[in-house]
Parts: C-alpha cells; structure tokens; sequence
C-alpha cells in the first residue's frame, strides 16, 4: 500500500480556490486539455447546507508498464465519488476502476491553507493499494508516478486559468 503526499502553492485565496475547484466547466477542461484525458466529465454535483458532493467520471491518459496495462485493459475507466465538509473545508473522495475494483482502492484527502493575500498551499494526501499478485507493488508505484504528475500538471494549469482571469 502506498501513502503520499502532494503539495502545490496556488495563486488564489481559499474561497477562490474552492469556487474553481468546484466549476464544472474548469475541470472538464482540466482534465481534458491540462491532462490529456480522452474522456472526462461531471455525471453529478449537488449542495447541501453541510457538504458538496460531487461524481465524476473519466477515461484517464495511460502511461503505465506493459503488465499493468495487461490487467487493466484499454478502456480503463474510473468513477470518483467525493464530498466537501463545508465546515472543515475539506474534500475527501474515493476513486472506483472500471476493472479490479475488488482488488484496487485509490482514496484521498485535499485541504488548503491561506498562505497571503493571494496565495495557498494544496495539500492532497492519498492512498493506493492494489492487492494483485505478482504485480500488485508496480501497479501502486505507477500509479502514484502518474498521480504524482498528475498533481503537478493540474497545480500548473490551474494558476495559468486563475492568472488569465485575473488579466
């Protein structure tokens, strides 16, 4: 099983961050131009006093090694299920695969903290873990490399939106 962390600084206050993190216009771009996914999209968002919750839907880019590839199959999808609690401000979300969803499990956690006036700190702290023999440990270091790149790629994208808003 793998545990990490990501951090990123993003160019916003707190309350910005969260408004673009929940625009469904903003991810399906993210996703789809800032990641290079084939297929991505919001299936469903709803408020309500306490909480945010949110499914989504993709067909992430894979660049994973040949084995892994193997087990998952090219039309590898994934559904994510997640909730913000409006009162700790956080975003907690379990991904589900399209295969080996008994055997796989890819959570996490996302917080920020208000670093200035016009700044923040990202903090996502996720789990992975592939219970597969034999090739369980590649598919979770992978995994966590494509995540990984995943998070910086999106940490990018999202201040280049944020400055052109700003303009």
């Amino acid at each position: 099983m793998g545990k990490f962390t990501v951090v990123h600084e993003i160019n916003c206050n707190v309350d910005t961050f969260w408004q673009t993190f929940f625009d469904k216009e903003f991810n399906e771009k993210l996703y789809r131009e800032g990641l290079g996914f084939p297929e991505f999209s919001v299936l469903e968002q709803r408020e309500t006093d306490t909480q945010i919750i949110r499914r989504a839907a993709g067909q992430p880019k894979m660049n994973m090694p040949g084995p892994v590839m193997k087990l998952l199959g090219n039309n590898f999808r994934y559904t994510e299920d997640g909730t913000f609690d409006k009162a700790s401000k956080q975003w907690k979300w379990k991904m589900t695969p399209s295969t080996l969803a008994d055997k796989m499990r890819q959570e996490g956690s996302l917080r920020v903290e208000p670093l200035g006036d016009n700044k923040v700190r990202r903090v996502a702290e996720m789990v992975i873990e592939a219970k597969i023999f034999g090739v369980g440990g590649l598919m979770e270091s992978a995994a966590e490399k494509g995540l990984r790149e995943g998070w910086d790629q999106s940490a990018v994208y999202m201040n280049k939106h944020l400055a052109s808003k700003q303009g």
